[in-house]
């Protein structure tokens, strides 16, 4: 996998957006997988930016979803599906009719995920996935022992991802569900493309982990280091454990610019 260090989480953003709009300017309908939480935030302002400036046309854009919560209804301010309605669909004037996602109220969970999992391959598939990373190293909400041939599947939360979701539902995990559709690792290692951008002291050891450990479940997004094209992005600080990172400075400062990421 390529591993590129960047200043800060601006940096990140920035040249993840700009793999985005290569992206969208070579398949205008290409379909981004996205992913919620405050990591990815500096990459929807910059691809956001791009769009209104005129450098990147964005109307024919598909969006796909990697997890939702189960149970929660769709219009609820904290569902994931309106949360990306938020944060990526509406400031970049893309409608929920390009937008695909697991249906977290189905009465039949597994029927939705085994759905989820068909409607990413009858959309041709992910053209490039946007990932994040737990400090255990999980990836969507698979977390350490999934299955690294895993697909869209239920998951139980820990009590320590609810008490840390607490904050998003007035502080009250009672309200923060018990259970989540994610999209398994080897649904996510079907994308043509793999970005997963890290940001934060606090994440140094599972980067460390996933680019330079061994290929683990105890690891899940070790499991990048399988795919053809992954791409790690990180700060600084969430590079501080990396052995490697001079040379990884050397290699991305002297790879032919027509490369991208």
């Amino acid at each position: 996998m390529e591993v590129v260090i960047v200043p800060d989480a601006a940096a990140g953003g920035e040249l993840i957006a700009e793999a985005m709009a290569d992206l969208l300017r070579r398949k205008p309908d290409a379909l981004l997988g996205v992913a919620t939480g405050s990591t990815p935030l500096p990459v929807y302002e910059a691809l956001t930016a791009k769009a209104r400036a005129g450098a990147v046309d964005v109307s024919r854009a598909r969006i796909a979803q990697l997890d939702e919560y189960v149970g929660l209804p769709a219009e609820h301010p904290e569902s994931y599906r309106s949360v990306l309605r938020r944060e990526v669909l509406e400031p970049l004037g893309v409608g929920m009719d390009q937008f695909t996602g697991p249906d977290g109220t189905a009465e039949d969970v597994q029927g939705a995920c085994e759905a989820y999992d068909k409607a990413l391959t009858d959309a041709g598939g992910v053209d490039l996935q946007l990932l994040g990373i737990g400090t255990d190293g999980h990836i969507g909400f698979n977390e350490p022992c999934s299955s690294l041939a895993s697909r869209t599947r239920i998951k139980t939360l820990t009590e320590q991802t609810r008490i840390d979701n607490a904050r998003f539902f007035g502080g009250d995990i009672e309200q923060v569900p018990h259970h989540v559709i994610t999209q398994g690792i080897g649904t996510i290692l079907e994308a043509r493309h793999l970005v997963l951008l890290a940001t934060g002291e606090g994440k140094a050891d599972a980067v460390a982990a996933t680019v330079e450990g061994p290929v683990a479940a105890v690891c899940p997004a070790s499991a990048l280091q399988l795919h053809p094209h992954a791409t790690v992005v990180v700060d600084e600080a969430a590079a501080s454990k990396l052995k490697l990172a001079d040379y990884f400075r050397h290699t991305y400062a002297n790879k032919p610019e027509w490369q991208g990421i």
